[in-house]
């Protein structure tokens, strides 16, 4: 199978808004699996890895393995497997020893990989562990969510009228903590390179039916990511500039400053999606952009 032949051909940046309410969005190993913060200004963050995870888990359960749309990180399933596959596949020759291979075999094994996993094709990879399948740049990208306003910290404690062993049989209840924020509006940017879709040698071959999917995803992962500790999350808003070009036509700075999100003055603290107003400077938007409202 080769790269799509169907690659986009514009630039993109876009704006999501999601909320969680009494959920935990992205829990902290590093401290308890309490939710993420900036220690210095107490909002909340949220990583670009648990978002694409989400988004993996969408694009899953929509295509299952549907050809081109098999998803490489993936529970379950060692990275070096699919790299194995991909060299059988293109008929590549296999040193299991020393895991040498030309150039044009690792592009030839390359290919394979953007061809049949979406989020290699999107997001990017390195596969050069075991058998080696190069490096992707993936042209879609997404920065830290970050809150609108501090958030909370909550820890709630609960009971369980069982208890897990049996020497605690004689106890009445067990004890349990949940981490929870009781609201909390997030924003997140990101982009979407044609140029590194479209590269005659490097590309991924990220094509307008990928992009499709993408949208489709950020709008509905956590309609299908629902578990009583992330509580009840919902996209709220989705902006986005398309560029007439492969380069683009404005800065992303400049196009991330036309959309404003601001809590109302009388919502102290805030505990909904109501709560804030989202004002869209359109006649700020440069010549060359067009912005699109999806959600």
């Amino acid at each position: 199978m080769t790269v799509v032949s169907n690659p986009i051909r514009n630039r993109y940046e876009f704006v999501l808004l999601y909320d969680v309410e009494n959920g935990n969005p992205n829990g902290d190993p590093d401290a308890g699996n309490m939710p993420r913060i900036d220690p210095e200004t107490g909002y909340g963050i949220v990583t670009d890895v648990c978002l694409k995870r989400k988004i993996r888990n969408y694009v899953e359960m929509v295509k299952g393995d549907q050809a081109g749309y098999r998803i490489y990180v993936k529970e379950g399933i060692p990275l070096n497997q699919n790299h194995v596959e991909a060299y059988k596949a293109e008929n590549l020759p296999i040193d299991d020893k020393n895991f040498k291979a030309k150039p044009e075999e690792v592009q030839r094994a390359r290919a394979w990989m953007c061809a049949n996993f979406f989020d290699v094709r999107t997001f990017g990879a390195v596969m050069s562990t075991g058998l080696n399948c190069g490096q992707v740049r993936g042209p879609v990208q997404l920065n830290f969510s970050r809150s609108i306003d501090p958030i909370v910290q909550q820890e709630v404690t609960i009971t369980r009228l069982t208890v897990t062993r049996e020497d605690e049989a004689d106890k009445e209840r067990t004890m349990g903590r949940k981490h929870i924020v009781p609201y909390g509006l997030y924003r997140v940017e990101g982009y979407v390179s044609a140029l590194l879709a479209n590269d005659r040698n490097k590309g991924t071959g990220f094509s307008e039916e990928d992009l499709a999917l993408f949208w489709e995803a950020l709008i509905n992962m956590f309609e299908h990511d629902r578990s009583a500790a992330r509580g009840k999350m919902a996209t709220r808003k989705l902006f986005v500039f398309k560029h007439e070009s492969e380069l683009g036509n404005a800065p992303a700075h400049k196009l991330f400053e036309l959309i404003k999100v601001q809590r109302k003055p009388e919502a102290n603290p805030p505990r909904s999606f109501n709560d804030y107003e989202v004002t869209v400077d359109r006649e700020g938007v440069p010549q060359g952009v067009k912005l699109i409202e999806m959600l």
